[in-house]
């Protein structure tokens, strides 16, 4: 009599082999004198569905990356890599961009201030990225287009330990179609084999799960990263627009401990935005973030749009307590800079990785330079960004106004000769970042009360 064994789904790589929740017979009779073979080549699948268990989980928590996206290091990215690097497992630093002129590759080097990374605390690694632009093939693991990105990746990973550093992975961000996810495959398989022992992951996109050449691809790598933001454009100025889709999230990394079979991966998070540009008639223009936004049309409607803070710390919250056990981690994209206007500041995200709902809190204060002149400054002194109308009312008594106006956007409105208003119907406030909005000047040194008129939460510490 022949035999065959029951088998159990395999969980993870991670795992030998997986148990059963219940005792199966080790054996199950192919053919049987007695006629019972049907029975069991009937029973058999549904004792394979619901005898094994799910898959693996893990709580806990979560190992935080940040990616170094800059092209160029100013002072200011230098001084957060020297400042934050410590908050972090893994800095993931891009060294250069590979694109296509006529189908043929050429690559822009990235010149990270090594010096900086050097410094940054011995718990924390470094690994560095290689960008990749789209590309439509052929695929060949040895073909002129792929010995040029072998080439450059181990001139970027040379460069890397010539400047002391040790280089803990090495990642490629290539805009790859789906169609060609297996092309992709040949690719990742020879990058392995030219830079062993360094460990190699790709960026993923949720669209891809859904292949089967994902799971060839996963693995073919160490583990891939899992990219869930994206700027899905708008049609129109008021339809909704959202960078992380916290549902789809949630669903996209289940999604992906399936798919891959266990592979490790970790996920990335948006701390960006955009400011958004739409036509007089509402249609979209297009996008821009860091430098001056580009030449548009007279009437330019214009919005931002910015990763949502809390909806990332439910995330961060939800994935503590629960996860697959393949989920390794976030990557945050990306590292907070001073004076990057659409991303979050380091305090927004601080709070974000430890899962707490980070909040805006506005205080206004008085201050006199000179004898006669007041300025109202209001300071945002919680842990996230705040965009809104903001309105403050200053009044005195025996005293003649010799002057006023509204600073940064603020317009100075008068009810009467002892008071002003201050108004702005959308201030922006960074965390932690305050400004200037006014100036009043009285002919007297006289007592001013300040008014918090919108928000109605507004402090005014201080002041009468």
């Amino acid at each position: 009599m022949t035999a065959v064994p029951v088998p159990c789904v395999k969980e993870s790589r991670a795992q030998s082999a997986s148990t059963c929740a219940w005792p199966l017979p080790t054996t199950v009779p192919w053919f049987s004198s007695h006629g019972h073979w049907a029975v069991w080549l009937v029973a058999l699948p549904a004792l394979v569905l619901t005898g094994c268990r799910q898959e693996p989980r893990a709580s806990g928590p979560l190992a935080n990356d940040a990616y170094v996206w800059q092209r160029t290091w100013s002072p200011s990215v230098t001084h957060s890599v020297r400042t934050h690097a410590g908050a972090f497992s893994m800095l993931s630093v891009l060294v250069g961009e590979v694109t296509w002129a006529s189908k043929s590759p050429q690559v822009v080097r990235v010149t990270p201030d090594f010096a900086a990374l050097q410094a940054i605390p011995q718990a924390t690694q470094l690994g560095i990225a290689l960008r990749v632009g789209v590309f439509q093939g052929p695929f060949s693991p040895d073909d002129p287009t792929a010995r040029f990105l072998r080439n450059t990746a181990r001139q970027c990973l040379d460069d890397a330990r010539k400047s002391g550093i040790d280089v803990a992975e090495f990642q490629i961000d290539f805009d790859c179609a789906e169609r060609h996810l297996d092309g992709y495959r040949l690719w990742i398989e020879a990058l392995r084999r030219e830079l062993a022992p360094v460990p190699v992951v790709f960026t993923a996109l949720p669209s891809w799960l859904k292949r089967s050449a994902f799971r060839r691809l996963a693995a073919s790598s160490d583990g891939f990263v899992l990219q869930v933001h994206s700027l899905a454009r708008p049609r129109h100025v008021q339809e909704p627009a959202v960078l992380c889709d916290p549902l789809a999230a949630r669903q996209a990394v289940e999604r992906a401990a399936k798919s891959a079979d266990g592979v490790p991966f970790r996920v990335a998070l948006p701390t960006y935005g955009y400011l958004l540009a739409f036509a007089t008639n509402g249609a979209y223009l297009g996008a821009s973030a860091e430098g001056p936004p580009p030449a548009r049309p007279f009437g330019t409607q214009h919005r931002e749009l910015s990763a949502d803070p809390s909806a990332m710390a439910q995330l961060v919250a939800d994935w503590t307590g629960d996860r697959p056990a393949s989920m390794q981690g976030l990557i945050w994209y990306r590292l907070p800079v001073e004076g990057d206007r659409f991303n979050w500041r380091w305090r927004t995200l601080e709070n974000v990785m430890a899962g707490r709902t980070p909040f805006a809190r506005l205080e206004a204060v008085l201050e006199s330079p000179s004898q006669g002149l007041t300025e109202v400054r209001v300071v945002n002194q919680g842990s996230a960004d705040r965009t809104g109308p903001v309105s403050i009312r200053l009044r005195w008594a025996n005293a003649q106004r010799l002057g006023a106006d509204g600073i940064r956007g603020f317009e100075a409105i008068f009810a009467g000769p002892h008071d002003v208003l201050f108004t702005n119907a959308i201030c922006r406030l960074p965390a932690g970042e305050g400004s200037r909005i006014g100036w009043v000047r009285l002919n007297a040194p006289v007592p001013i009360t300040l008014e918090a008129v919108v928000p109605s939460d507004l402090s005014t510490p201080g002041n009468p």
